[in-house]
């Protein structure tokens, strides 16, 4: 079976419905099962202490999840071309697996939410693939054979699926977005069954 940690940081609910979409690409791929996580709130101010299970929505994610999953695949709004505090602070913990190599060789991909079209989508998930790379992951995009990058005026990018939110944050996933998302998925669950199977 191939389990893939679909992990993400969602403020208005637009990241957290990309990652239901994704989660839906891997589970049609038979052999393959996504895990939804999601990452607490930091604050400006002070360190904040939050629940150990959040009011609703995915859990927080565990060290052992990052440990046991077969392939990540790592959501974020964007924030001035970066991705979000909370999970740019989670990432920053996660040195005891870096120092254990639990990553290595594990296939991993990003996506993204933005207010704008130009808002800083491939910044930002080129940011996050930036830890991804310390930890020694195989980096997953999008190949143009999803020709609906080719035609989407929404969200959409070679280097991961992305959402066009609106300046209110309250556009819904177009066709286009939903079907790139679905992709991201299913090319994650299948890399990993190829990769299992060659070993």
């Amino acid at each position: 079976m191939a389990e893939v940690l679909i992990l993400y940081y969602s403020r208005h609910g637009a990241t957290a419905e990309m990652a239901q979409m994704i989660a839906r690409g891997v589970e049609e791929v038979t052999g393959a099962s996504a895990r939804l996580r999601t990452v607490p709130e930091v604050s400006t101010l002070c360190e904040a202490t939050e629940d150990t299970i959040p009011e609703s929505g995915s859990p927080y994610v565990s060290e052992d999840d990052m440990r046991e999953c077969d392939g990540l695949i790592l959501g974020s709004p964007t924030r001035f071309g970066n991705m979000a505090a909370p999970m740019k602070y989670f990432l920053d913990t996660t040195s005891q697996l870096w120092m254990s190599g639990a990553l290595i060789d594990k296939p991993a991909a990003v996506f993204t939410s933005t207010s704008s079209l130009h808002g800083g989508q491939e910044s930002t998930l080129l940011s996050m693939m930036l830890p991804l790379l310390h930890h020694g992951m195989i980096l997953l995009g999008i190949p143009y054979s999803e020709t609906t990058l080719l035609h989407t005026s929404s969200g959409g990018t070679p280097y991961g699926a992305s959402h066009l939110a609106g300046s209110d944050s309250k556009l819904p996933l177009t066709d286009e977005e939903k079907r790139i998302c679905k992709t991201q998925g299913r090319r994650m669950a299948e890399t990993i069954l190829r990769l299992q199977r060659s070993h």
